[in-house]
């Protein structure tokens, strides 16, 4: 069964992601998804889709939605919260890391973001059209999402409906793999890294840097101890492949991480990667926050991304199912109906 929301107002930096469009970079044709992988999977996980579907990514101001068709499972994952507006005029806030039934013409208002990012996840996932092999936005090219734009309102937004008889809700403990206020990131050097001159690797990785106001989904400037060339030469090379997580490092001396919008080519030399496990964490760093590198090697660095995999598991396993949606008893005339077999059904098994 089909389900719609309409956009009322899109808000600030918000935007329709999946796992990321692969296959296509040798096209020119950039990756994107999600920002923070992880939380994603979170937002899914809670309303029983599928890790790789389509959710709306939240930057900044939180978007406004109206459901226009079906009866719809929401849920949040991250430092945010959203207030339901009830079509009987009903006002209702809504946690983070808890699932919530919505019905015809119900309205989710989604809070500001002070830092970070966030996720929405809907029933069935945001089924835009496909665009190779992706649902994910890529708004340079005009791409992905819906009609390439981020969320904007007047726009609709297809997607599952539940079936009448779930009244029952997911609801789980925080997704956390952060390091705290200073966080450490972990790299492996290169693929430039003798473009530099020794002790810039030493600063690299015995120093401290801050986050800086100048981001977006295509990098994150850092301000810092500058890392020095080995030549004035040095600082630019013939363009050659990038990926996120690459710290490219221009003339300045002051690094630059690739996130998931960056470009396929780049003419700066790249001191090291960001390993794929401490990727997500760089989506959750505000301007003006703390970090350091530690380097790895390509051992630890897939024994980091296993040990991530199995604390997803772990989540997903510890998630609690059964909460009753009350709002929903009441929203449906047959819903106390099955509530009440529901119950009676659990009383058989007990």
């Amino acid at each position: 069964m089909s389900g719609l929301l309409e956009v009322i107002d899109g808000g600030i930096g918000n935007s329709i992601q999946d796992t990321g469009r692969f296959g296509y970079r040798h096209m020119g044709i950039t990756v994107s998804g999600a920002l923070d992988s992880w939380l994603a999977r979170c937002a899914n996980a809670l309303v029983g889709n599928a890790p790789d579907c389509a959710v709306i990514e939240i930057r900044a101001v939180g978007p406004t939605l109206q459901v226009t068709h079906g009866r719809i499972r929401v849920a949040l994952a991250g430092e945010l919260s959203a207030t339901i507006t009830r079509a009987s005029g009903r006002s209702q806030q809504v946690a983070p890391w808890v699932s919530v039934t919505l019905f015809p013409k119900d309205r989710l208002e989604v809070a500001f973001l002070t830092g970070g990012t966030a996720y929405l996840a809907v029933s069935g996932g945001i089924r835009s059209p496909l665009q190779l092999g992706s649902r994910s936005t890529y708004q340079r090219a005009a791409i992905g999402g819906i009609d390439g734009q981020p969320l904007m309102s007047g726009q609709s937004l297809p997607c599952a409906s539940q079936d009448h008889r779930q009244y029952h809700e997911y609801h789980s403990d925080p997704w956390s793999c952060a390091g705290g206020a200073a966080c450490t990131v972990r790299v492996m050097l290169g693929p430039q890294h003798d473009y530099f001159k020794p002790q810039a690797i030493d600063t690299l990785l015995g120093c401290e840097y801050q986050v800086s106001a100048q981001q977006d989904r295509m990098g994150m400037r850092l301000d810092g101890p500058p890392l020095a060339h080995l030549t004035v030469q040095s600082a630019d090379i013939v363009s050659d492949g990038v990926t996120p997580g690459c710290i490219q490092v221009p003339g300045n001396g002051q690094p630059i991480i690739l996130l998931a919008d960056c470009q396929t080519v780049g003419g700066y030399p790249k001191i090291a990667t960001v390993i794929s496990a401490d990727l997500p964490l760089l989506a959750q760093m505000h301007p003006g926050q703390t970090l350091r590198f530690a380097a790895v090697d390509a051992r630890q660095a897939k024994s980091a991304l296993l040990a991530r995999e199995a604390q997803w598991e772990s989540w997903v396993g510890d998630m609690a199912f059964g909460v009753h949606n009350v709002a929903a008893l009441y929203n449906d005339p047959t819903a106390a109906w099955d509530y009440v077999d529901d119950q009676s059904n659990e009383e058989c098994d007990r």
